[in-house]
């Protein structure tokens, strides 16, 4: 009955022309949206756009499916083009890349100074800070933002807070306090640190590279400016990492693999290391494994090179968007700032549990939830750190940034000793020259 009601509102606001909120359109439109059915589920999609149908009186058609870039892809080409697009950079099937690499994606700068639909406050005075102006939202690498971020999720370094308790070690918040407490654990017989995959990397050190360096070389980093990767400031974040393998669990290399990678995370749930750096899926990846008695989950973003400076949590975003070709813009644009309204927010993080990067989104998670310890992150002081390089064309026999690649892949034969961290670092160095050739 509650559809009903809600159904014929919107008939009835679309016949008398009477938007709750703003001016109803001068004729009746139909707004498409389209994007991934990934883990969040579509559930949450679909009451946010019957509330975005209903409050403005028009009508949103939703579709969401797995493989939505294959079907997208015959629908653009025969011209029959969404007016919103949710599918993140890096997707399979690279559909947003190729949007993004042949300039068909539409200039949305003016979305950020825009009100949030239905609520006094702009755009981006809603979000948090460190997800906007990166090569995510603005892939050219200019001042121009063509995406909006959509939902997010933080990395940083999980530990046993029980253990932490029992033993009545603080957390460390700087590299020194780090290293000093990796000394004291390495005496009870615990490693100090772990990791998973290399690939996990790519967050760890891309938040210690920010950390280190600060945003503005962070940005001339992430953009292969070699000047900036010569610096010794970044030399000082791959010092930092070749300081951490000394303190590494000696098992860490050989179980970092596909097949490994959870006896990794084993070693965090069986006090044989204290930190593991892994996203906010950790706790449900391991929720049947045994684990010591009194262990509780603790999760910090990674310490601070001084105790002045800030501190990073890489954040994985996904991306919405409006396509060039798109022919309902306007009203593309008003529903892109709806999906930031703490109407939407709530409704994404009751069905499904997918979190919007607004400035407190811990207040939309429900009571009881481990995800407010994770997203606390950011209310306690770390600022969301965004992972990803600028769009290069490949370079034959190079790989600088997969999980197998120089920047992340080498760490493990750094950890093993195969390499020092002179010839990674050089390693790297080189293989960035060869993208600006």
């Amino acid at each position: 009955m509650k559809k009903l009601i809600v159904s014929g509102l919107a008939l009835l606001l679309i016949l008398t022309g009477c938007g709750s909120n703003g001016d109803k359109p001068s004729e009746e439109v139909t707004l498409k949206v389209a994007g991934l059915e990934s883990g969040y589920g579509k559930e949450g999609w679909q009451k946010v756009v019957d509330t975005f149908a209903a409050e403005k009186g028009v009508k949103v058609e939703l579709e969401m499916v797995q493989n939505i870039e294959d079907v997208l892809r015959p629908q653009i080409q025969a011209g029959d083009v969404p007016d919103v697009i949710y599918l993140a950079i890096g997707s399979k099937g690279k559909l947003t890349d190729t949007m993004i690499s042949e300039k068909k994606i539409l200039e949305i700068t003016d979305v950020l100074d825009m009100k949030v639909f239905g609520e006094d406050v702009a755009v981006k005075d809603k979000l948090q800070d460190g997800v906007l102006n990166t090569l995510r939202t603005n892939p050219y690498g200019d001042d121009k933002t063509y995406l909006t971020p959509h939902f997010f999720a933080p990395t940083g370094l999980f530990f046993n807070e029980g253990l932490f308790n029992e033993k009545g070690w603080a957390v460390p918040t700087t590299w020194d306090e780090m290293f000093a407490l990796g000394d004291k654990a390495a005496a009870e017989g615990i490693a100090l640190f772990t990791y998973p995959t290399t690939g996990y990397f790519d967050a760890f050190f891309s938040a210690l590279l920010n950390n280190v360096v600060g945003p503005e070389m962070y940005a001339k980093l992430m953009n292969y400016d070699e000047a900036a990767w010569a610096s010794p400031q970044t030399k000082e974040a791959f010092e930092i990492v070749g300081k951490l393998a000394q303190y590494t669990h000696k098992d860490t290399v050989s179980q970092a693999n596909g097949e490994g990678f959870t006896k990794n995370q084993q070693l965090i749930l069986d006090n044989k290391a204290l930190f593991i750096p892994n996203g906010t899926w950790l706790p449900g990846e391991m929720k049947d494994a045994p684990r010591a008695e009194g262990f509780e989950w603790g999760f910090i973003s990674i310490p601070k090179v001084s105790a002045t400076g800030d501190t990073y949590a890489s954040t994985f975003t996904e991306e919405v968007y409006i396509p060039s070709d798109a022919k309902n813009v306007e009203l593309a644009k008003e529903f892109i700032t709806f999906l930031y309204s703490d109407k939407a927010v709530q409704i994404f993080a009751e069905n499904g549990g997918a979190i919007q990067p607004v400035k407190k989104a811990i207040d939309f998670i429900p009571e009881g939830s481990d995800l407010k310890l994770f997203y606390s992150v950011y209310d306690n002081g770390a600022k969301a750190n965004s992972v990803g390089f600028a769009s290069k064309d490949p370079v034959e026999g190079v790989d600088l940034t997969s999980s197998e690649g120089i920047l992340y892949g080498t760490v493990n034969e750094v950890v093993s000793g195969q390499k020092t961290v002179d010839q990674w670092y050089q390693e790297v160095l080189d293989a960035v020259a060869k993208y600006n050739k």
